[in-house]
């Protein structure tokens, strides 16, 4: 299908290609890939294993030890069908790689000789780093603007995002595995498609609509009806199953799942992912720029919600580098007071364990979690969990701070009521704390590389267009009149929300299923209400959009999660928790929306 310098010719398979999410994340369940080899036919399967701080852990495996650096439990998961794979004639896209993708490679050929692996390269560009900075490129905070030179903490791991060119050459090659590294979750997925119908690089529409596809299978179950906010209406939710994209020649598609498993596709299932750990309505990938307000959602069927309307633009001409190094070190505990007088005890706590903290140590975060009931039937209703992490850059300074010590001691000369789990020892070994810097590269200085079974190595070019271009600007709502009747209720009675990180950013984006509540939903959700509704945001900068395709509002709020998931103090330290806890608030709601709702 492919020429020699990866023009494409015409498409010779008219049909959708159906591609198979089997994780989406480092630590997704084990049977996936069972469960998508015994599930309805597919042309692709893929994988997504790469979280942001996963690629650190897996850089100080490769470190300690060059031949890993991958993540070798997917060789469990996909060892028993290497032979079903070749017989299908089906095809393997996963960045499980990591930072070692040669090395998967390698061992993929070992286990079975016949099958063609392929692997994509370029995208580690730890050793680089000097030769970057010396070339001019300062590799600027993407929220500070600060040069990496500036940052303090030696680099242990970098890599740059790579798009679906080098999956779709190696897929051209006749490759039946692809291994990537840090591609885009999304590349997992345009890579393939591109493939399939042999989309030329400026096809931008078709690019568009395969890297939505992509965004909302990469992340698994939760297009079924996992981690979704209207769980208790979607049937069989013990297991839900993993996602299918049927993506068709024009970028459209169809998300849809085995029929055989649980969990269910519905329009909001599918808006839940969409709205998921983005920036805006302009998607920016390596391969195209996606216009997400552009798209349209529609129940096709039972368990089908079709994608279609997406529109593309040139990619920019950057991409995010994703820079970590340690920190320093912490230790956390968990230990309990009980009611009355809550918050006097704890603050005594905070006094007793911070007297005399050795040199080095840093921070000393006491968090009581949630509130005691005020007349409680059980003792557990009487009870709050208190969160004691302590964080120091020399791992000395934590092990002479000795906090299992400091709080047994504290047993006959606290507060009464105190306590820790019986059932468990207190934590004494410090870990390491990952910090994380997000910066640019030009992404003509990003090398992308596909080296094939017979040992060639195949260059993947730049985009042949690129464009900078920046988010749209939504003006605020204007304070709407008051409605005539209203009921004080959970924003959650009548709203959906989904939550997640970008670097030190949480996004939350939230929508109505009703179209009637769409224009409330709009005026309730400016930044001003958003201040009012949560405390801990009221002195960040806040961006907001709206999706009026989707019925959504969307905002970004930077700085919530400090530099980073890996290394802010927050309990809830990557933001998957913002989006229920702001569907908890309660907020005046017209009652012609709340009919039926509890």
């Amino acid at each position: 299908m492919w020429k020699s310098h990866y023009e494409p010719w015409e498409p010779t398979v008219a049909r959708p290609v159906r591609i198979a999410n089997f994780s989406g994340y480092l630590g997704d369940r084990f049977t996936a890939i069972d469960e998508g080899m015994a599930g309805d036919p597919v042309d692709v399967l893929v994988g997504d294993y790469l979280a942001e701080v996963t690629l650190a852990a897996l850089a100080a495996r490769y470190r300690k030890d060059p031949s890993r650096g991958y993540v070798e439990y997917f060789l469990d998961q996909i060892r028993p069908h290497l032979g079903a794979i070749a017989d299908r004639g089906m095809k393997v896209v996963t960045n499980a790689g990591g930072f070692h993708p040669a090395g998967l490679a390698a061992a993929l050929r070992e286990l079975n000789p016949g099958l063609r692996i392929a692997h994509v390269e370029g995208d580690n560009v730890i050793t680089r780093l000097a030769e970057y900075q010396d070339s001019g490129h300062a590799l600027e905070n993407l929220d500070t603007g600060q040069p990496l030179s500036s940052w303090g903490v030696a680099p242990m791991a970098a890599n740059a995002y790579l798009g679906g060119w080098g999956i779709a050459a190696a897929l051209a090659e006749d490759a039946d595995i692809v291994v990537c590294g840090r591609v885009t979750d999304a590349s997992l997925t345009t890579g393939p498609a591109a493939w399939w119908h042999g989309w030329a690089r400026d096809d931008w529409d078709a690019l568009a609509g395969a890297v939505a596809a992509g965004h909302v299978i990469e992340c698994g179950p939760h297009a079924v009806g996992g981690n979704f906010s209207g769980f208790t209406r979607i049937a069989n939710m013990l297991t839900p199953g993993f996602p299918i994209a049927e993506v068709a020649a024009d970028g459209s598609s169809v998300i849809t799942k085995h029929a055989r498993d649980g969990g269910e596709v519905t329009v909001d299932t599918v808006t839940a992912q969409l709205v998921y750990e983005i920036q805006g309505p302009r998607y920016l990938n390596p391969d195209v720029t996606v216009h997400l307000d552009s798209l349209r959602l529609s129940q096709d069927g039972r368990d089908r919600v079709a994608l279609s309307g997406t529109t593309g633009s040139p990619p920019p001409p950057t991409t995010k580098v994703a820079v970590f190094g340690q920190l320093g070190h912490t230790i956390v505990n968990t230990v309990y007071v009980t009611a009355p007088e809550v918050g006097a005890k704890v603050e005594l706590l905070r006094a007793q364990i911070g007297k005399d903290l050795p040199a080095g140590a840093d921070d000393l975060d006491i968090t009581p979690l949630g509130t005691a009931a005020e007349d409680p039937e059980t003792q557990w209703q009487a009870t709050v969990p208190v969160r004691v992490m302590a964080t120091a850059r020399d791992r000395q300074a934590l092990l002479e701070l000795d906090l299992p010590g400091r709080l047994s001691s504290l047993y006959l000369q606290s507060v009464p009521g105190f306590f820790h789990d019986g059932g468990t020892n207190l934590v004494a070994t410090p870990r390491g704390r990952i910090d994380y810097w997000p910066a640019l590269l030009p992404m003509s200085a990003v090398p992308h590389q596909v080296v094939l079974e017979d040992g060639r190595t195949l260059d993947i070019a730049p985009p042949p267009e690129t464009a900078v271009g920046a988010q749209p600007v939504h003006p605020e709502p204007a304070e709407a009149p008051a409605a005539a009747k209203v009921r004080k209720a959970p924003l959650g009675s009548v709203a959906h929300a989904r939550s997640g990180d970008k670097g030190g950013n949480s996004n939350v984006g939230v929508w109505v299923p009703d179209e009637r509540a769409w224009p409330w939903l709009r005026d309730t959700l400016s930044t001003t209400g958003l201040r009012r509704l949560l405390p801990e945001v009221k002195d960040l900068d806040i961006v907001r959009h709206e999706f009026p395709h989707l019925r959504a509002v969307h905002f970004v709020l930077r700085g919530l999660l400090g530099t980073g998931g890996s290394s802010n103090l927050r309990v809830d330290q990557v933001g998957k928790a913002v989006g229920e806890y702001l569907r908890a608030k309660h907020v005046l709601i017209p009652e012609e929306l709340t009919d039926g709702t509890d």
